[in-house]
């Protein structure tokens, strides 16, 4: 996965994820807007055939970096946690 950063400030990160469309990015953004320090958390498709998702965090009282960073760890357990109940069902 390649990512671009447009802009990064301390409580602004915009940044494109390149051959990503809805899956990760909807996750991530459901994520971030969970933690109560991200004021805004959304992303856009430009064009509706294209294969690139364009994502904006604004934070408050946190560094935008660190919230996505948490909202990766946060994605990870629930994907292993899912992981484990998809393996023990029946």
């Amino acid at each position: 996965m390649d990512i671009e950063v447009k802009k990064s400030s301390a409580n602004e990160l915009r940044f494109v994820l390149k051959g990503e469309r809805h899956s990760i990015p909807n996750l991530l953004r459901a994520t971030l807007l969970e933690d109560s320090s991200v004021e805004f958390a959304a992303y856009t498709m430009p064009h509706p055939l294209g294969p690139d998702a364009e994502f904006i965090v604004k934070t408050k009282g946190k560094n935008a970096k660190k919230a996505i960073a948490d909202a990766l760890k946060k994605m990870e357990k629930q994907l292993e946690e899912f992981e484990k109940a998809f393996k023990a069902a029946k």
